[in-house]
């Protein structure tokens, strides 16, 4: 229903009077007049009494009022709670979607700090190839997505937020440890692969595609799903395999695995943060955003 004319009739209501209630409420007696017979022509019922010198609210209008002040004071209220919220401490949810190369190091890490800011706002992280990350951006079945390679969506805008390294990893003890492959060699070894729409499996697809070499022209009998998996696999002497620098890092450091080069190759991704177009953020959403930033930016100085 249309509160304003609720408010005219509850104010002639109080008032027993159309002038008395224009004054309080700032506007013209004609004005008052008009929002009440709307809403009696929309009811289909008369719900003042204008015979005598004062008005009275009808049997229906009293009915109305008493139902009226309790929806006029829920508005108040839940108008009141949104100023609140507004101005105070974030509070309620924020669920974030990545895809499997950032959210096994980079994403933890933003989420964590994020929240240790506002601990009033429940934070939780849903993980997805690159391309179900956009695609549920796009349909608005998440508001924040952060991905290891920009795939062009109409519903989808991509800012850059790092930038990661792909490498080619071995086992320990590999003959490829430590050096530089030709693509040659590296035919001759069993590649195991990420699952199609993997960002990294993208950005290995377009550099080598650059070189006129094509996936199916390697060794490829492996093809684990997620960025975790084809790790594990590496670890356990099945293969290599290329992946992010940041998602092994601290084996690399222990030594136990080992980097290796593919002559020619020197390939570099933008991890981005993902956001439908034309979508209205949240509170959450636009304070994770300007953390992101925050963290991402150059330092001065």
């Amino acid at each position: 229903m249309d509160t304003r004319q609720l408010a005219a009739f509850c104010e002639v209501v109080e008032r027993r009077s159309f002038s008395q209630a224009a004054e309080r409420l700032g506007v013209t007696q004609p004005a008052v007049s008009l929002q009440v017979r709307a809403l009696e022509k929309r009811l289909g019922t008369q719900l003042l009494d204008r015979s005598g010198r004062r008005v009275e609210p009808t049997e229906a209008g009293l009915r109305l009022f008493r139902g009226a002040q309790r929806l006029l004071q829920l508005e108040e209220q839940i108008l009141a709670e949104v100023a609140s919220e507004e101005a105070g401490a974030l509070t309620g949810e924020l669920t974030n979607g990545a895809s499997t190369g950032p959210a096994a190091v980079v994403v933890p890490v933003l989420l964590c700090e994020f929240q240790l800011r506002h601990p009033g706002l429940h934070v939780s992280l849903e993980v997805y190839d690159t391309q179900t990350v956009v695609d549920l951006v796009a349909d608005r079945g998440l508001e924040l997505g952060i991905v290891g390679a920009a795939r062009r969506h109409r519903g989808v805008r991509f800012e850059p937020i790092l930038r990661d390294e792909v490498i080619l990893i071995c086992p320990r003890g590999h003959p490829f440890a430590g050096r530089t492959v030709t693509v040659e060699e590296l035919r001759q070894e069993t590649l195991i692969l990420m699952q199609e729409g993997a960002g990294v499996r993208q950005v290995v697809e377009d550099e080598l595609r650059a070189r006129g070499v094509r996936l199916r022209d390697l060794s490829v009998s492996l093809e684990l799903g997620l960025q975790e998996s084809a790790r594990s696999a590496v670890l356990a002497g099945y293969g290599v395999t290329f992946i992010s620098r940041s998602a092994v890092e601290s084996d690399l450091v222990a030594g136990t695995l080992a980097e290796a080069r593919l002559q020619g190759m020197d390939a570099t991704r933008e991890i981005s943060l993902a956001r439908g177009s034309g979508r209205a953020p949240t509170r959450a959403a636009e304070a994770f955003v300007a953390f992101v930033r925050e963290r991402s930016a150059p330092p001065t100085g």
